[in-house]
């Protein structure tokens, strides 16, 4: 059976990348066979639908049982090549009779309970977002007027395997509790989409912004929160990752009325930051060993100095030359002071921005000068 997206793919790094189908579209879909198969008796094996991504699909549908007054369809999500957490998980959707004219949507099993606001859904809901619950109720309506039912339906989205699943998805992080997300915005999921990873860390930084946060700490990875742990005082559960879109988080804590925003961060990656590169992944800019140099030089630090930094393969091989050489704390007083010049720059002055940066082997290699105020702040918001 066709899907509608044998022929959809999406090029990076020279691959073509498979397209899949959101959790929304799997519920959106289930729904729309359940309701069939309540009010015609029917059992559907597709469903079609539109996508607000302006893609036709036609989704296999399998029946899930049928308890008096009550019709179970479900749908296997595909994701397509991208790696997500839920891809094969079988999405279903529970449908009943209700005596008033609407449609009333809800979670069941393994499907998360928002406890937390900032997210999509205001705490006790269903964690079924916006888009998701606009596409179901589309569904489920379509389907009352083509049969000319005057009553209303409910709907309860459920996933068997998603309690467990939800462990290794960042709902937990969030207050999101038994269960994943029914989520997609347009119904398609785009393979390792850009877009998609900030907008998995913008819900984390709005979460703490509802919570009352007013400062922000920011990791680009796992080496940044096992680093952080050497801070006590800081709640390492409070970091929010932001891979590598420094630029683009900047942005959204002005945004979000965020009064400040710390980073902690290895000297591999944020040495880009100190030449006001705002994406430091290496496909966009690798220009560690020359940065570094550079900054090397105005601390202080000798031609050959210079010119052995500028034949490292690491960083961390630099600061060891840097260190040897006597001149690493100079150097790291250059980077810092254009960590925060660039990171200033690009927020217009709108938002407080320190550092610190770290080395696996050597520990703290800087703190810009507002850092240890900064996490101060946060030991006092805990």
């Amino acid at each position: 059976m066709k899907t509608g997206l044998e022929d959809a793919y999406l090029v990076k790094g020279g691959k073509k990348l498979r397209l899949g189908y959101t959790t929304g579209s799997c519920a959106a879909a289930a729904a729309q066979a359940a309701a069939v198969c309540l009010l015609t008796g029917r059992r559907p094996e597709c469903a079609e639908l539109m996508t607000p991504k302006g893609i036709r699909l036609c989704l296999p549908v399998r029946f899930f049982g049928q308890m008096q007054e009550e019709v179970t369809f479900g749908v296997q999500k595909d994701g397509g090549d991208d790696p997500d957490a839920t891809n094969g998980l079988w999405i279903l959707a529970t449908v009943s009779r209700i005596p008033e004219p609407e449609v009333v949507i809800d979670g069941g099993a393994g499907v998360g309970r928002v406890t937390k606001p900032g997210l999509d859904q205001p705490p006790g809901a269903a964690a079924i977002n916006r888009v998701p619950r606009a596409m179901i109720r589309e569904q489920a309506e379509s389907v009352m007027r083509r049969e000319g039912y005057s009553g209303g339906i409910r709907v309860v989205i459920s996933v068997p395997e998603g309690e467990e699943t939800a462990k290794h998805t960042f709902n937990p992080r969030l207050g999101i509790v038994g269960g994943i997300s029914i989520l997609g915005t347009s119904g398609i999921v785009m393979p390792m989409s850009e877009e998609a990873l900030i907008a998995t860390i913008r819900v984390e930084m709005e979460v703490r912004r509802a919570s009352g946060k007013r400062f922000l700490l920011m990791v680009p990875g796992n080496y940044g929160e096992d680093f952080l742990s050497r801070y006590p005082q800081v709640d390492t559960e409070q970091a929010v990752k932001c891979s590598n879109y420094v630029g683009a988080v900047l942005e959204m804590a002005v945004e979000m009325g965020f009064e400040g925003i710390l980073f902690v961060a290895h000297i591999g990656k944020f040495i880009k930051v100190s030449g006001g590169i705002m994406n430091t992944h290496s496909h966009q800019a690798d220009c560690r060993a020359e940065l570094l140099a550079a900054q090397a030089m105005r601390g202080g630090a000798d031609p050959g100095t210079v010119r052995r930094i500028l034949e490292t393969e690491t960083t961390e091989e630099a600061v060891e030359i840097l260190k040897e050489d006597g001149c690493l704390d100079d150097t790291m007083r250059e980077v810092m002071k254009r960590i925060v010049f660039y990171m200033q720059h690009h927020t217009e002055g709108k938002i407080r921005t320190e550092a610190v940066i770290f080395s696996s082997r050597y520990g703290v290699l800087g703190e810009s000068e507002g850092a240890g105020e900064m996490i101060e702040k946060f030991r006092r918001e805990e």
